[in-house]
């Protein structure tokens, strides 16, 4: 993790905004319609990655794929940036300073980021981002389709906060794995890459070597795809008479599980791999590299 001797530093607001940023350039480009298809084939989980991209196209072309974006991924997107890189470079700093491992630090700082994620802002958004993506069902069956806001109201009305909230103890459980894996994983990939270049610990990475290791990170990071799919489901909407009426992370679980097997959790493995890649490319290796430029690189990177 460290390019340079840990030293006292004081908190770095500007990772705030640095993260905000970098994570509005990631959901804008690749992260949207990478999450879709993910969320797409987790919801209908009978369907093929190429079924699901055509059942995508399907909702508008090439804007289905950014179906959610405005204003719930944006929205999302800005608040969950800025909370993670703050969060998960503070924690790893002091991880690190109670002279913790290159990778433990970097788990630990990335399990408190998506921790706080998902509990300060996440909760809402994901769980109205994946009613977007996942409310074209209503259509087929008939009903009107409803706008974003419409959605929005009918269910505060009818659930309350909770209702809007649905489903975030599946996030936060998500989130900290996710971040968790990302960071720590990539700290253990930018370790071995030091090896193979005989760089000492002292010597910065390349901007190249620091988004090979993010690469080999973030891709590993989907081994929680199950935890997404049981997201997916919480927060999403069926007429499925079956499906328990109020579903929590283990009843859900038993609901896949029980009509899809094995194979069901894992449906939409192959695009988060893609999505865990981009994002953590964006919030590890750039974070990294712009906080280096920005001399905002609290935790020694």
């Amino acid at each position: 993790m460290s390019d340079n001797k840990l030293e006292k530093k004081p908190v770095n607001f500007s990772n705030i905004l640095l993260g905000a940023g970098l994570n509005m350039a990631e959901v804008t480009t690749l992260g949207q319609p990478l999450e879709v298809t993910k969320t797409t084939m987790a919801a209908n989980r009978s369907i093929s990655m190429v079924q699901a991209i055509k059942l995508v196209w399907s909702r508008g072309g090439v804007f289905g794929f950014y179906q959610g974006l405005i204003p719930w991924a944006w929205i999302e997107a800005s608040t969950k940036g800025a909370v993670l890189l703050f969060v998960s470079n503070e924690g790893e700093y002091q991880f690190k300073a109670l002279g913790a491992s290159n990778f433990v630090s970097g788990m630990g700082g990335g399990v408190l980021g998506g921790l706080a994620q998902a509990y300060l802002t996440m909760g809402f958004c994901t769980c109205m981002k994946t009613v977007e993506i996942t409310r074209h069902k209503q259509a087929t069956a008939g009903v009107a389709q409803q706008t974003s806001w419409q959605v929005f109201k009918a269910i505060y009305a009818k659930e309350g906060i909770r209702g809007i909230n649905k489903g975030v103890n599946a996030v936060a459980i998500r989130q900290m794995t996710n971040w968790g894996s990302r960071f720590g994983l990539s700290r253990l990939a930018e370790e071995g890459i030091r090896k193979l270049r005989n760089k000492s610990e002292n010597e910065k990475l390349s901007a190249l070597e620091k988004i090979a290791s993010s690469m080999i990170g973030g891709g590993l990071s989907a081994w929680n795809q199950p935890i997404e799919v049981i997201r997916v489901e919480m927060q999403s909407k069926t007429d499925d008479p079956n499906r328990p009426k109020k579903l929590s992370v283990g009843s859900a679980f038993s609901y896949i599980y029980k009509n899809n097997g094995i194979k069901g959790l894992y449906r939409g493995v192959t695009p988060r791999i893609g999505l865990g890649v981009w994002q953590t490319v964006f919030m590890v290796a750039f974070g990294d590299i712009f906080k280096r430029l920005l001399n905002a690189d609290g935790a020694g990177h």
